[in-house]
């Protein structure tokens, strides 16, 4: 399981708009790298909403946020467009970044036990380090706190 100051893995996924990213090319700039379950379904939407809505803010702070879910990059540009959401969407659809970031877990509902993303954020300081670790998010005031450790 990643802790706090370790090295964050490295990846390299396409985003909805077609851009290739790199999390190696990204050192030197702070990231707020978030996981979070499927494209357009209410938490999820209210999550990249919030984050929409207050992008100046995290980007004054020398921040910059990417997504990363295991849906299409189809399904991502579809969830941009009905959102009009202003960051990259990575589609991990093999899982293998969720995998590396622990966000891969089993979960339940109803009795009923599947794999699925665990909601999760991660603070990556421009070294490439993890600097904060949040872990089965619940989105109504979560974005403060992200921004209060920016």
């Amino acid at each position: 399981m990643l802790a706090i100051r370790d090295q964050a893995p490295d990846f390299t996924l396409r985003s909805d708009t077609g851009e290739t990213i790199a999390l190696s090319a990204l050192k030197g700039k702070k990231v707020v790298l978030y996981f979070y379950p499927k494209d357009n379904t209410s938490g999820c939407t209210k999550q990249a909403c919030d984050i929409r809505d207050n992008l100046a803010e995290i980007k004054a702070k020398a921040a910059i946020v990417i997504g990363v879910s295991k849906d299409s990059l189809k399904s991502h540009a579809k969830f941009r467009e009905n959102h009009q959401l202003n960051f990259p969407l990575l589609s991990d659809e093999t899982g293998e970044i969720c995998e590396k970031y622990g966000t891969w877990v089993e979960k339940s509902m109803y009795g009923r036990k599947y794999m699925g993303i665990d909601r999760a954020t991660f603070i990556i300081d421009e070294q490439g380090k993890i600097s904060h670790i949040w872990r089965k998010v619940k989105v109504p005031g979560h974005l403060v706190d992200v921004l209060g450790k920016l």
